[in-house]
């Protein structure tokens, strides 16, 4: 599952969660003046550890959250199924219905949606 943890600068390693992405806070969130949004993996129970531990922590709907650098991250199934994107067209990451990532490329490679769909 995939969720934000928000918090002001550098965040230490979260032991529960594996942080994938950041962005600087969007503006139209309110006290977002010098924040960090870290879009995580882990698990419900992890979501619950870090609020005990009183860091900021979004739970992640359906739609499209953009990144700094004209990429983002597609969410689906409330945070289950997720990709992250170097543009709206290049999939850097993804993990679709069984929880794990989906097999690309030897060596990672990007995938270049838009070649594989039109041939371009």
């Amino acid at each position: 599952m995939m969720f934000i943890v928000r918090t002001v600068g550098e965040t230490a390693a979260l032991p529960a969660a594996q942080i994938k992405a950041r962005r600087k806070t969007p503006d139209i969130v309110p006290n977002a003046t010098g924040k960090t949004d870290y879009f995580c993996v882990g698990k419900a129970e992890d979501i619950s550890a870090l609020c005990a531990g009183g860091l900021e922590v979004v739970e992640l709907r359906d739609g499209w959250y953009a990144d700094d650098t004209g990429g983002g991250i597609g969410i689906s199934g409330h945070g289950k199924y997720w990709e992250i994107r170097d543009t709206p067209f290049t999939v850097r990451e993804l993990v679709g219905p069984a929880g794990e990532p989906e097999p690309g490329e030897p060596g990672g490679t990007l995938v270049n949606v838009r070649g594989a769909i039109f041939g371009v």
